[in-house]
């Protein structure tokens, strides 16, 4: 039984990701917390690819702080769901209230409605990050 109390840093499965999936990453800064992206490789089996990849992926991380331009998440968002294939995660990760870079998670919800995306309530990914995943308006839970 799994310790409630995991992030999913700790399990990143949780992010929907399975073995042999290209994940790419969106955002990379030196602030991003490497665990993370150590779990999705260590899970997947391949190396994250960033943002000029230009092929389909199986999923996306994206990571976002506040005083990022909104309007540039909205268009990242769009980008990445244009290279996702079969409607995989895509995940927008921020630093978690009183970080650094913490963003409103109604700052995402804004950012995702106005690219046609729905955003999920915010899972706790690591100890300074959280996650939100988005879905296409009309796809499955």
């Amino acid at each position: 039984m799994t310790n409630v109390n995991q992030t999913a840093s700790d399990n990143a499965e949780e992010f929907g990701f399975h073995a042999g999936d290209l994940v790419q990453e969106w955002l990379w800064d030196d602030d991003v917390d490497d665990s993370i992206r150590a779990k999705i490789e260590e899970l997947t089996g391949e190396e994250l690819v960033d943002e000029d990849y230009d092929s389909a992926v199986d999923g996306v991380i994206i990571w976002w702080r506040d005083g990022d331009d909104e309007d540039e998440l909205s268009d990242t968002i769009v980008d990445a769901y244009a290279v996702l294939g079969d409607d995989g995660p895509l995940w927008v990760l921020t630093p978690k209230p009183g970080r650094p870079g913490a963003a409103s998670s109604s700052t995402v919800q804004s950012a995702a409605k106005t690219a046609g995306m729905n955003a999920a309530t915010p899972l706790t990914v690591s100890r300074d990050w959280n996650g939100i995943r988005l879905r296409a308006f009309g796809k499955g839970r």
